[in-house]
């Protein structure tokens, strides 16, 4: 084959979207593992991204996950430990030679070192710590106090700041012979002299300005402070809604105790976003990764209360068995208006959880969102409401079937909007997250009012 014609294979593999590599490079990579070849596995590991070999451990067996890491274990960069799922990231440090972990801990920054080791047991902590340098060590260990998913835990330490009465040239002059620098840095953060932060000057503006200019004359207009015990999805919030690149993080007495840079929010409101998505699904916080026994436990409570809403659901059905068994329609028609308002009542609970989410749904414009809600459900509802009406008479040669369908779809359809938007509030208001909980309110009244209303209208009039 061609190097012309490996290229378009590669490029076909990765529009098909099967790997972030190629499956020729997987491929490869696992014959080098199989044969024990280290030169082979170096080479086709060399050019690859920390996060891309992080997804090539996340996507393979544990058998060949550990005889990759020990062959390459050598070469193991300390990013890959921050990209790794959680969910294997035990099982990769367990297996690394205590040297190599110690090299790859060591070229993290604070703020990873802490995402590193905050889910683990004090032995395994104590194993990560005591191959840091005992500044490291100390940062780290005074991040773990801050709560968990606070600000204090995101931070990392590696800050660049300096006093708010310098000029241009002594800030490139000092940052010219300092040792050491964040491996990332945005702003400078001006301080005043109890270690207050005052203000951001960005890099750009720093290079771009006469020496003898004062940092106070440059920095930036917006400016945002984060208190260190602040929940990290406020802060996520707050990067995103202000466009932040970097803040300062300060305590309880407004010093400047660290900095969180925008990769980390951006990971936060990533993550916010994930688990809103699987919450709403009812499989918690799994992973491709997690062992059937785990997916198991995390699906089954959700599973167990639909079975309880579907019993309620029968419940109300059983009370017009009657009916039913003279009017076999009846059967066939009444799973279509349920279905239709627990579709209709997702749509609307999956805009409201994400809209409390993203604080765009708040007490000064709930209502007006429950009004658009209810008329969009209203007119939905009539527009299928004609539909199934026709189909009913149609079907059924019944034209009072069909009024009664066509009415308990527009009830069902109204209900729907104003229950998915009306229960994540409510839960929210009693500080239940409503994401994981709205969807079995939601369809549990869609199926009840749905049943509830056409079988009780065919009771009434076909009977």
């Amino acid at each position: 084959m061609s190097d012309s014609d490996l290229l378009t294979d590669k490029r076909t593999e990765a529009e098909e979207g099967d790997y972030a590599l190629g499956r020729s490079d997987v491929a490869a990579i696992l014959d080098a593992v199989e044969r024990g070849d280290q030169g082979q596995l170096t080479m086709r590991m060399e050019p690859l991204h920390s996060a891309d070999i992080a997804d090539l451990l996340e996507q393979i067996s544990s058998a060949e996950r550990q005889r990759l890491i020990h062959l390459y274990d050598r070469e193991f960069d300390g990013d890959i430990l921050s990209e790794l799922d959680e969910s294997i990231r035990d099982e990769v440090i367990a297996t690394l030679r205590p040297e190599v972990l110690a090299d790859a801990v060591r070229e993290l920054e604070s703020d990873d070192v802490v995402d590193l080791i905050e889910d683990m047991d004090v032995v395994r902590q104590d194993v990560i710590l005591d191959v840091l340098e005992d500044s490291d060590r100390v940062a780290v260990e005074q991040s773990l106090t801050y709560p968990e998913k606070s600000a204090g835990r995101l931070m990392q330490r590696e800050v660049v700041m300096a006093p708010e009465h310098w000029t241009v040239g002594e800030a490139i002059d000092y940052l010219r012979v300092r040792e050491t620098l964040p491996e990332q840095f945005y702003h400078i953060i001006l301080v005043d002299p109890r270690f207050k932060p005052v203000g951001n000057v960005t890099l750009g503006k720093l290079m771009g300005s006469r020496r003898d200019v004062l940092l106070w004359e440059i920095i930036e207009t917006v400016f945002q402070v984060i208190p260190a015990m602040q929940d990290e999805a406020e802060v996520a919030y707050a990067f995103n809604q202000y466009h932040l690149i970097s803040a300062p993080v300060v305590d309880e007495n407004e010093r400047l105790v660290g900095m969180i840079t925008i990769d980390d929010a951006m990971i936060v409101l990533d993550e916010e976003h994930e688990e809103d998505i699987l919450r709403l699904a009812g499989v918690g916080d799994g992973s491709l990764s997690d062992r059937v026994i785990n997916t198991t436990r995390q699906r089954l409570p959700w599973l167990a209360v639909n079975l309880v809403t579907a019993i309620a659901a029968s419940l109300v059905i059983a009370q017009f068995d009657a009916a039913i068994s003279q009017i076999v329609a009846l059967a066939v028609l009444m799973p279509i208006v349920a279905s239709m308002g627990g579709n209709a009542g997702t749509q609307s609970l999956t805009v409201a959880v994400r809209a409390i989410a993203t604080k765009d749904l708040t007490g000064s414009n709930v209502w007006r969102v429950i009004r658009r809600e209810v008329l969009v459900g209203l007119i939905n509802g009539f527009v299928f409401a004609v539909v199934l009406g026709i189909v009913g008479v149609i079907w059924f040669g019944s034209p009072a079937l069909g009024y009664i369908l066509a009415a308990a779809m527009v009830i069902n359809m109204v209900v729907a909007g104003l229950a998915g938007t009306v229960i994540p509030v409510i839960l929210d208001k009693l500080g239940i997250d409503p994401a994981l909980a709205s969807g079995a309110f939601v369809t549990t009244v869609t199926d009840v009012v749905g049943f509830f209303a056409f079988l009780g209208l065919a009771a009434m009039v076909l009977l």
